[in-house]
């Protein structure tokens, strides 16, 4: 299970990439390959964003539950984050609503900013951190896949991706500018 989270996280990655990478050269040139991009996802975005947020919750339950990996307090945080954003996503795309950027978005940043603070924690645990405890410390590595993907990598990665689709899902495609959400 492990192992297929790491390759999602990836696959993830790479999407989000992908986005940005036709994102810089929509802004440097006048090809519209971001157009295109939203063209394609935009009639599923939103059920793409919300299955993204289910199988992260999915699977930061795993790690606790059959796992038996104890969350520690930056752990909580993004469960705070992903968890609402699962619900709240799921009923966005059953209503078919392209405004839910301005429920999503911010939990998928505040997401995104706990993660990335998260993981460079886990690479560099010499520094004093904010919020950790001593009995579940947030410098814990569980597991390593690939040589980077840890759990607050797959964290960083769900919430980045979910910040895209919701953003490509709200975008007016083909016209090059976004909804008022």
């Amino acid at each position: 299970m492990i192992e297929l989270l790491a390759v999602l996280t990836v696959v993830a990655q790479a999407a989000v990439a992908v986005t940005l990478g036709c994102w810089l050269v929509q802004r440097l040139s006048t090809r519209r390959p971001l157009d295109a991009l939203t063209a394609l996802v935009h009639r599923d975005a939103l059920r793409l964003a919300a299955l993204v947020a289910i199988v992260a919750m999915a699977g930061s339950l795993y790690m606790s539950e059959v796992r038996h990996f104890q969350p520690c307090p930056l752990c909580w945080y993004q469960r705070i984050a992903m968890y609402p954003l699962a619900l709240v996503l799921l009923v966005a795309a059953l209503r078919d609503d392209r405004r839910v950027g301005w429920y999503a978005l911010p939990l998928a940043v505040v997401g995104i900013a706990v993660g990335s603070y998260h993981y460079q924690l886990e690479r560099f645990p010499d520094q004093e951190a904010i919020a950790c405890s001593s009995s579940v410390p947030c410098t814990t590595i569980w597991f390593e896949q690939f040589g980077y993907i840890t759990i607050p990598m797959m964290a960083l990665s769900a919430f980045a991706l979910v910040a895209t689709l919701v953003w490509l899902g709200g975008r007016d495609h083909g016209q090059g500018s976004t909804n008022e959400a």
